[in-house]
């Protein structure tokens, strides 16, 4: 893999502890606490893929449904990546993946991160184990049909939004309307238009622009909404509608998650499946004898239900508990990268995967980040303040910038000991002259003393005004680096940054490691 040369960066890195954006559920796990242990097969360290690749068990029947899917829905790719999806067929090739909703333009920063994680996680079990071959995977949540969550991006401070009357699975969608947010944008995104009005699907445009960005890095991104991928869930639908094994699992282990006092990240349902057709993505709820589907007027038996399991599986589509068991069915997986909250509710989910008979996954944290750009940079320097600091408390924040600005407090304290020590030297020579000077001395001393009071306190205004100065300065670098207050990766989009610097995704496939799980503040090196 060639990467070219990108913007050169300073990388600090900070423990996720310090960030206060992180549950203490999932900070336990990457400290490896001992509690957790019982709930996880390996921790993500190299050295554990040893054991993880010789409990992967993936049949060449297997390589081969998930060859000819990925052929398919590469076909329209002009680059076509033969090779890479040719590996798959190879005993020694496995996966590692993350996933995602099928956020228009990339939605917010950190979609970007999870995809350099992933890549950089492929690289990096290469060079640890050379004899064999590793691909790094974006599964697209092609299926999910929360649309709202997908429709909009944020863009130099401005929310785009996509609107439509189209319903179901989101990747089965057609991205044409975005054509109107084309034609909104400051300038012209040839990636995004090729993307949105090339394609017949949202699914079919998410592949076309991730590829663009990380084709040369072997990335492949599949769409799991296939009838041939779809067969091998049989099995695990019917344990799961008619024998509840995941409800089961997963309530027990989130009680025991419970005990040991952590506050779990999703509730199992009786039934984990939803009914997946054109435009109709509903729950399958048991209501006595009858399977039904929420919204719709279909209504089953148990043995019409059990038929068209194996007829048309592909009208099945798991949720959020049981797409990691399809993933981990289809792929020749060792690793699934995902954020904090993934991370938690992977957790729940080792008990079922024993009970189904397959591996578990190593689960790993994606990289984290915060860039501060040159401008900001420069603020920041100005003020005094660290980017780290940033991180503080907002009060804490303030303190630490008037403690910095602030050479020496505004006091007159040595000033007036100098005064008193005059006025007491010119009482003693009154004393000798004529005593009653002394009162009259005395008084004239109490008068310059409240004149340099009172000089003290203007000094302390100029001062403090300076410092709200400063203050609605740092206060405000900090709400452009922590939109809404939250992390930026949660809200920017990557554009902000790209269109700036073309080698911007180079620049994160440079600076991150991703067995390092630190966050990590980002800052252009100032050559000028």
């Amino acid at each position: 893999m060639s990467i070219p040369d990108a913007s050169v960066m300073n990388v600090e890195k900070i423990d996720l502890s310090q960030i206060r954006q992180f549950s203490s559920f999932f900070l336990d796990y990457i400290s490896q606490k001992d509690t957790l242990q019982p709930f996880y097969q390996h921790f993500p360290e190299l050295k554990n893929f040893q054991p993880q690749l010789e409990q992967k068990q993936f049949s060449q029947a297997q390589r081969k449904d998930l060859h000819a899917v990925l052929t398919e829905q590469y076909k329209p790719i002009p680059s076509f990546p033969q090779q890479q999806i040719d590996s798959l067929l190879q005993e020694n090739t496995f996966t590692v993946t993350t996933g995602h909703q099928l956020n228009i333009f990339g939605g917010p920063l950190y979609l970007m991160y999870k995809l350099v994680t992933v890549i950089n996680l492929a690289e990096a079990l290469k060079k640890q184990y050379p004899n064999y071959h590793f691909v790094p995977v974006y599964w697209m949540a092609t299926e999910d049909h929360d649309f709202a969550e997908i429709n909009h991006f944020h863009l130099f401070g401005k929310k785009y939004e996509w609107t439509t009357q189209q319903k179901g699975a989101v990747g089965r969608m057609n991205p044409a309307e975005i054509n109107a947010i084309l034609d909104s944008l400051p300038e012209k995104l040839p990636l995004f238009e090729k993307a949105y009005l090339e394609n017949k699907t949202l699914a079919e445009a998410t592949r076309s622009w991730a590829h663009e960005l990380f084709g040369e890095q072997g990335l492949l991104c599949i769409d799991a909404d296939h009838p041939l991928l779809k067969s091998q869930l049989k099995d695990v639908i019917r344990k799961d509608i008619f024998e509840s094994i995941t409800y089961t699992s997963v309530s027990h282990t989130s009680e025991q998650l419970k005990k040991s006092g952590y506050e779990t990240q999703v509730n199992p349902r009786q039934i984990n499946f939803f009914y997946l057709d054109q435009g109709v993505r509903e729950r399958i709820v048991q209501a006595n004898d009858r399977y039904e589907v929420l919204n719709t007027p279909l209504s089953f038996s148990a043995d019409e239900l059990n038929q068209l399991i194996e007829e048309h599986p592909e009208r099945f589509s798991p949720n959020v508990l049981l797409r990691p068991v399809y993933q981990e069915i289809i792929l020749p997986n060792l690793a699934y990268i995902g954020g904090p909250a993934e991370v938690i509710y992977w957790l729940q989910l080792k008990a079922l995967f024993d009970a189904l008979g397959i591996a578990f996954p190593i689960v790993m944290p994606r990289n984290f980040a915060l860039f501060i750009s040159k401008t900001y940079q420069k603020k920041l320097h100005k003020l005094g303040i660290l980017p780290a600091d940033l991180f503080l408390e907002e009060n804490d924040l303030k303190r630490k910038l008037v403690e910095g600005m602030v050479e020496e407090p505004v006091q007159v304290q040595q000033e007036q000991q100098e005064i008193e020590k005059a006025f007491q030297s010119l009482v003693e020579k009154a004393l000798l002259l004529d005593k009653t000077l002394e009162g009259f001395i005395k008084a004239e001393q109490q008068k310059t003393i409240k004149s340099l009071e009172n000089i003290e306190k203007r000094l302390k205004k100029a001062e403090e005004k300076n410092q709200e100065t400063s203050i609605s300065q740092l206060l405000n670098v900090k709400s452009k680096l922590f939109p809404n207050g939250g992390l930026q990766e949660r809200t920017d989009n990557f554009l902000n940054f790209y269109l700036n610097d073309p080698q911007f995704i180079t620049t994160l496939l440079q600076s991150f490691d991703p067995l390092d799980f630190r966050f990590q503040i980002l800052t252009e090196d100032d050559q000028s």
